[in-house]
C-alpha cells in the first residue's frame, strides 16, 4: 500500500541573530547568510522548508525579531522546534518561538510596521560588550573633522524626520521610490555613554536607517547644513551623506494587525530563549 503523504500546512518562527558573521539574511552563492543557517538546521532536524523572512537584513545587520514564514509538514510538533533546532544553529542564531499562525499570514505581506533600533556612543568609547554593536561617533573617521555631537541635537534632526514621503535621499536607488511613513525616530540614552536611536515605521528602503542615522550625525557634527538635511527631506535633493556601519543596526521588532498577529503580548514582552546580552537588552551593567 502506497504511503500516503503528510500535507504541508503554514508555520510561523519568531528568530533572532547577530549578523556580523553573516552575508546578510537571503541565501546567496557567497555565504554564510542567515537564510543558509536556518534551512540547514531545519534539513538536519528531519524539517526541511523554505524559510521566507519579513524582510531581508543587510551583511552585518542583527536582528532580535525576524518573522519567517514557512511550510511544515502537519505532523511536526512546533512546541519542540526550538529545542531541535539548537543544537545545528550556531550561537549567533537562534529559535524563539515556532507555532501555527492565524488565517492567511504571511511574515512579509502581513507586517503593519518594523522597528529598528540603531546603537551608538556620544563622547565615550562603547562599554566593552557593546563594542561589536555600536557605533563609536568620537572614534569614526567620517566625522572626526566636525565638532563634539550632542544627544540633544542629534534627537531633534532625527525628529524632523518623521513624516510620510519617500526617503529618495536616504536609500539605494535598487529600492523602490514611493512614499514610505517613518512614524517616529527618537533617542534614547542607556547608560554608560550608550544611546539607542529608535525608528519606527511601515516599511523601509535599502539601507534607509543607516542614511538616516549616518547623516543626521554628519550634520549633528557640522559636517553638513541644516539647510541640506531639511532640503534632502522635503525634495529628495542629494546630500553627501553618511551610512552609518551595519554592527550598530537591529531589526528590533516586526509589528501585525492584532486579528493576525502570530504573537500575544507577553511573548512580545519577554520572548523564550532570547539572549540577555547586547545587542537585546537595554542598559549595561555598571
Amino acid at each position: 500500500m502506497a504511503r500516503t503523504s503528510l500535507r504541508r500546512i503554514p508555520a510561523v518562527l519568531w528568530t533572532w541573530y547577530r549578523g556580523g558573521n553573516f552575508r546578510g539574511f537571503q541565501r546567496q552563492v557567497e555565504g554564510p547568510t542567515v537564510q543558509d543557517a536556518l534551512e540547514n538546521a531545519l534539513e538536519q532536524a528531519g524539517s526541511p522548508a523554505t524559510v521566507m523572512p519579513s524582510g531581508r537584513t543587510d551583511r552585518g545587520v542583527h536582528a532580535r525579531m525576524q518573522v519567517i514564514s514557512l511550510r511544515l509538514n502537519e505532523d511536526v510538533p512546533l512546541d519542540s522546534l526550538p529545542a531541535r533546532l539548537a543544537p545545528h544553529l550556531s550561537p549567533d542564531v537562534g529559535l524563539c518561538i515556532a507555532k501555527r499562525p492565524p488565517g492567511a499570514f504571511h511574515a512579509q505581506w502581513s507586517a503593519s510596521s518594523k522597528e529598528y533600533r540603531y546603537h551608538l556612543t556620544l563622547g565615550t568609547p562603547p562599554p566593552e560588550a557593546w563594542r561589536p554593536y555600536a557605533l563609536d561617533v568620537a572614534a569614526d573617521e567620517t566625522l572626526q573633522a566636525g565638532h563634539r555631537v550632542t544627544p540633544e541635537k542629534l534627537e531633534g534632526l532625527l525628529a524632523r524626520a518623521v513624516g510620510t514621503r519617500d526617503f529618495t535621499a536616504f536609500h539605494e536607488r535598487s529600492s523602490p521610490q514611493k512614499p514610505r511613513a517613518l512614524q517616529s525616530a527618537t533617542l534614547r540614552e542607556l547608560g554608560g555613554g550608550l544611546f539607542e536611536a529608535r525608528l519606527e515605521g511601515d516599511g523601509f528602503a535599502r539601507y534607509q536607517v543607516r542614511y538616516l542615522v549616518g547623516s543626521a550625525l554628519k550634520v549633528a557634527a557640522g559636517l553638513l547644513s541644516e539647510e541640506q538635511w531639511h532640503a534632502a527631506l522635503d525634495s529628495g535633493t542629494a546630500l553627501p551623506g553618511f551610512k552609518a556601519p551595519a554592527h550598530g543596526l537591529v531589526l528590533w521588532e516586526v509589528r501585525y494587525p492584532s486579528a493576525v498577529d502570530p504573537f500575544g503580548p507577553g511573548e512580545r514582552l519577554h520572548p523564550p530563549g532570547l539572549p540577555d546580552a547586547p545587542p537585546f537588552t537595554g542598559a549595561p551593567p555598571g
